[in-house]
């Protein structure tokens, strides 16, 4: 693919997706751990396009945050009335005038096109086509529009179900909907697009008879159905989640990782695995997460917003959320929940655990039942645990608050104060004990017993 050449990729994200019955319009919706509408223009940057407009509906100004978010720099347009394809093409009239070599039109759901599908699209384009479609091979045909071939493979048209002759929809080669066209032409070709059709809609795809009509060559482009699958409900949701899954697993293990049952493992589009790193089954990853070379990550843990140090073992029974950070070789056990704190080289939160809003020492050891309370209704507050410190088990540590190097905080403590390094602190009532106390109790409770029967 050419990189001296321009590319504007017109995103159409206008649809409300009213079978999804949802408040939530169907761009935004998820697909790995981002919303349909980021999958689709993460691959267009990753295909070289240098700008980018999304076409929205009437007061769609959250799918135009999303766009943004991801592209800060991207045209947001409206389509004020759904006139069809080219009409909602034509209302980035205004990117449109802007020259490119090559114009991409893709939509919001259909969000596993890949970076080189989109990159095919543009290599037609630069040996000389002025139309590239992108085609599949059909399962069942039904309800897509068929493209028409010559004898020489050229593209001569897309017809819609509505509009194919009897002949023309045996044909299984079907539109994917995404297009290229010559940058230079596009805007003049989509301007002559007319409505007479049985929909009385302007179709996009009557710009390849347009082309043709000018002497112009136009092309289909293969890719695979599943690439092209186009969600408007739950059920087609969860097919590209199905998909999305399977490709996310295979690109980890292609890069070193061990899935021991790889179908019960759920990742984020942005989750980052390096080699040598072993996930138990049903494991789940949302946004945000990262693990390094050679960490262990054990049955039914949840990780999200958090990272994972080289050698660190997590779980089983783990939940690891936002701001949680374990360095290399860093333990956290079953029933440990880990939240915004730094967990340093060799420190071990074994089991039974909170630890919130907290900087826990390298070799530090966390016993079972150790909670830090971080918060008091209103503000959050730090707890810092030194390099080498040992928390007894059952211990609350109430932030704020320090504790030292080499500490050691006696077992069932509340720790409100500062611990100075090297020293025992214990924080509880004192013991007593009432020779025969438990006898006489008993013989008192089941003389009461009897009496009230």
């Amino acid at each position: 693919m050419p990189t001296d050449r321009s590319a504007l990729a017109i995103i159409l994200a206008a649809g409300e997706g009213t079978r999804m019955k949802s408040d939530r319009p169907k761009a935004l919706h998820e697909v790995a751990g981002r919303s349909m509408l980021a999958n689709v223009l993460t691959s267009a940057v990753a295909a070289g396009v240098n700008r980018v407009a999304v076409i929205v509906g009437p007061g769609r100004d959250d799918v135009g945050a999303e766009a943004r978010r991801c592209i800060p720099d991207v045209q947001i347009f409206v389509q004020n009335e759904r006139r069809g394809t080219a009409h909602a093409v034509l209302a980035a009239r205004a990117a449109l005038a802007e020259a490119c070599d090559d114009l991409l039109v893709l939509f919001a759901d259909t969000p596993l096109v890949t970076p080189p599908t989109i990159e095919a699209l543009r290599a037609a384009l630069a040996e000389g086509a002025a139309v590239a479609v992108l085609g599949f091979e059909a399962s069942n045909p039904f309800g897509y529009g068929r493209l028409l071939r010559d004898a020489a493979g050229g593209l001569i048209a897309i017809r819609e179900e509505k509009d194919a002759s009897d002949d023309e929809r045996i044909v299984t080669l079907c539109n994917g909907g995404l297009m290229a066209i010559d940058g230079a032409h596009a805007l003049r070709l989509l301007e002559k697009i007319d409505n007479k059709n049985a929909n009385g809609e302007f179709y996009l795809t009557d710009v390849v008879e347009l082309a043709r009509a000018d002497g112009r060559k136009t092309t289909v482009v293969i890719a695979d159905e599943t690439e092209v699958l186009g969600v408007n409900d739950r059920i087609q949701l969860a097919q590209a989640e199905a998909i999305a899954q399977l490709r996310l697993r295979r690109a980890a293990m292609a890069r070193g990782a061990t899935m021991i049952a790889p179908e019960t493992v759920f990742l984020s589009a942005d989750t980052e695995i390096g080699c040598d790193v072993v996930i138990e089954p049903h494991v789940v990853m949302g946004r945000g997460v990262k693990i390094a070379d050679g960490a262990v990550i054990h049955a039914f843990s949840h990780l999200e917003g958090a990272s994972v140090g080289k050698g660190a073992s997590v779980g089983p029974f783990a939940r690891l959320r936002p701001g949680a950070a374990l360095a290399e070789n860093a333990k956290v056990g079953n029933f440990v929940e880990i939240k915004n704190a730094n967990v340093a080289q060799g420190a071990k939160v074994n089991h039974l655990t909170y630890i919130g809003d907290a900087d826990i020492g390298a070799n530090a050891n966390i016993g079972a039942g150790t909670i830090t309370c971080n918060y008091d209704g209103f503000l959050k507050y730090r707890t810092t645990i030194g390099d080498n410190a040992f928390i007894g088990s059952n211990s609350s540590l109430v932030a704020p608050v320090t504790i030292g190097q080499g500490a050691y905080i006696g077992s069932g403590s509340v720790i409100t104060k500062d611990v100075a390094p090297d020293a025992l602190a214990v924080g509880r009532g004192r013991q007593m004990e009432k020779a025969g106390w438990a006898a006489t109790f008993r013989a008192t409770q089941a003389a009461k017993k009897a009496k009230n029967r």
